[in-house]
């Protein structure tokens, strides 16, 4: 007895003829009688009464409705559930990144991912360029985002279509608060707190340091920092004036802190990095392959 009869012997059952049923299962009628009288020769039964124009159920037919339509679907159950398990991702994410309100578009992939497959979770690291990618190289992440400048020379990745504006994180009360722009020539003797990853490394291919030209061993930078939450603090504190990127810092109208930007104005684009050659759970292949269907390689 096959499945596929069965569900011939339902259909009919359920349409009340061979031309409506044909029709439904789009086979030819022959086929299709030719399949249920093989099917009550192996059952040894009668299972329809056949009028010219309909067909109806005898009682050993009502009998294998009953047991067909149970067995079908227990059928579709299974072979569903089978099915599914291909699609059935789940297993962590390990991601680290700077400060950047860029964060949303991963947000966003993250978000959709989840919808589709519960099982995945996310665990997210912070830190700048060299505490990231020391723990990518680790393998204690699966994806970095960067905030240039940072050398990716040796990982793949992507870029993302943002950049980050760079500006400066004062007291509203301070002088230069009543600036709408910041040039380098404003931030030449005042007090200055700066992120390590802004001003370390060559100068050469530093667009902070090139922005500052020739100027930039003459600041006077009090204070440095990885992550932006403390040096805020500072700033409130009375203690100079933040280097960094816009949308990191609540500096909205109840706030004691504004942000202005710099003057030309200097942008940073970010990427999505991971280590060459990676070989990714189920979860990160997931989501390395949405990345590149939203943002491309």
């Amino acid at each position: 007895m096959e499945i596929r009869v069965l569900r011939y012997f339902l259909a009919i059952a359920r349409e009340g003829s061979i031309t409506n049923a044909a029709n439904f299962l789009h086979v030819t009628q022959p086929t299709l009688s030719r399949q249920i009288r093989d099917l009550e020769e192996e059952l040894g039964q009668k299972l329809f009464i056949r009028g010219s124009h309909s067909m109806t159920l005898t009682p050993e037919g009502m009998i294998l409705r009953k047991r067909a339509e149970e067995i079908i679907s227990m059928v579709d159950k299974t072979e569903a559930e089978f099915n599914s398990m291909e699609n059935m991702v789940s297993g962590d994410i390990y991601i680290g990144s700077g400060e950047t309100d860029v964060i949303k578009l991963v947000a966003q992939i993250a978000y959709e991912l989840r919808v589709s497959y519960p099982g995945i979770h996310y665990h997210l690291y912070s830190g700048n360029s060299e505490d990231v990618t020391e723990r990518l190289d680790k393998g204690l992440l699966d994806f970095g985002i960067l905030i240039q400048p940072a050398d990716i020379s040796k990982y793949d990745y992507i870029n993302l279509p943002a950049r980050d504006t760079w500006g400066v994180i004062m007291r509203r009360d301070s002088p230069l608060a009543e600036k709408e722009l910041i040039r380098k020539e404003d931030l030449l003797g005042v007090p200055l707190i700066c992120s390590r990853q802004a001003i370390s490394g060559e100068r050469r291919g530093n667009e902070f340091a090139e922005w500052f030209g020739e100027d930039f061993d003459r600041l006077d930078i009090v204070t440095t920092f990885n992550l932006i939450y403390n040096a805020a603090i500072m700033v409130e504190a009375g203690i100079g004036y933040a280097l960094t990127i816009d949308r990191i810092v609540n500096t909205a109208e109840s706030s004691n802190l504004c942000f202005r930007p710099l003057e030309p104005r200097l942008d940073s684009g970010l990427n999505v990095i991971w280590k060459k050659y990676q070989v990714f759970s189920s979860a990160a292949e997931l989501f390395l392959n949405k990345l590149r269907e939203r943002f491309g390689d």
